[in-house]
């Protein structure tokens, strides 16, 4: 039995009862009050294509937590699953569960609308919408009808300020989001991610279209904003992930090899896969 079978079965045991409870630990799947619980061997499939096999992990509260493992391995996936993106392509199906805050993401009483404002997303490729600086950040709140000019200018000010990008734009924000560098464009993602004040950013590979100091700014970002928000982050910068997140979990061919935290994950990972793949052996 490999370690990290022995470890999830090691997860739980049976109180007098019977009932089945979590054994907590530092180094396990399961951690102490997660938000995002991804439970009961959760699988997934495009049509007949599995591609994610028996997850069960926890993913801790205003942490960053990377996901890392070589293209292909399903890490995208499970990241667009955390707000459903997934259903917008015909043929997917699941077995298992994912909850946040307790709630499932697939219980029919969800609308998927809800779902999204508690869980924003910022791609790989920056794309703002052709309109102004301040029109991208308000575009969720226009859609729902919030059109109070105080909300609005509240909402921008707070959301570039908390993507670091105020004090560039503040006396621009009529200009087009697209006469922005591409930092400052990435960076009006995120603002526009925050602006329905989120519980979760999820970010696919946030920094790879980006140059080395765009990516620095970002990376600072990313550690400032886990004060207020819970973020998972896909990266095959594997350097990236050990100076930003708390928390990593690498993925091979659709399966959890190690999840821990990043320090002892790469430093003293429990699996040999992992240790060869952080090491630049293979991947």
């Amino acid at each position: 039995m490999s370690k990290i079978i022995e470890k999830q079965a090691l997860t739980q045991q049976a109180e007098p009862s019977g009932k089945m409870i979590e054994q907590i630990g530092v180094n396990g799947n399961s951690i102490e009050n997660p938000l995002i619980r991804v439970s009961n061997d959760f699988s997934f499939w495009y049509g007949k294509a599995q591609v994610l096999f028996d997850l069960n992990l926890d993913i801790p509260n205003r942490k960053v937590t990377a996901l890392i493992g070589p293209s292909g391995c399903g890490k995208s996936t499970l990241l667009r699953c955390f707000n459903r993106m997934n259903d917008l392509i015909e043929g997917i199906h699941h077995t298992g569960d994912i909850s946040i805050n307790n709630q499932s993401i697939f219980d029919t009483s969800l609308e998927i609308i809800s779902l999204r404002k508690k869980v924003g997303m910022v791609f790989q490729k920056y794309n703002p919408f052709p309109k102004s600086i301040y029109e991208n950040v308000v575009f969720s709140l226009r859609v729902s009808g919030r059109n109070k000019k105080s909300l609005l200018d509240e909402t921008v000010e707070r959301s570039l300020k908390r993507a670091a990008l105020w004090d560039e734009v503040k006396d621009r924000l009529h200009d087009s989001a697209l006469s922005l560098s591409g930092g400052q464009m990435q960076r009006l993602c995120i603002a526009r991610a925050v602006a329905n004040d989120p519980e979760v950013i999820l970010m696919d590979e946030p920094c790879s279209a980006l140059d080395p100091i765009a990516t620095g700014k970002i990376e600072e970002l990313i550690v400032e904003l886990k004060e207020n928000y819970t973020i998972v982050i896909v990266t095959h910068n594997m350097q990236q992930a050990t100076r930003i997140s708390d928390r990593t979990a690498f993925f091979y061919l659709g399966k959890l090899i190690e999840y821990n935290d990043t320090k002892t994950l790469f430093t003293n990972p429990e699996e040999q896969q992992t240790e060869d793949y952080v090491t630049g052996r293979f991947g």
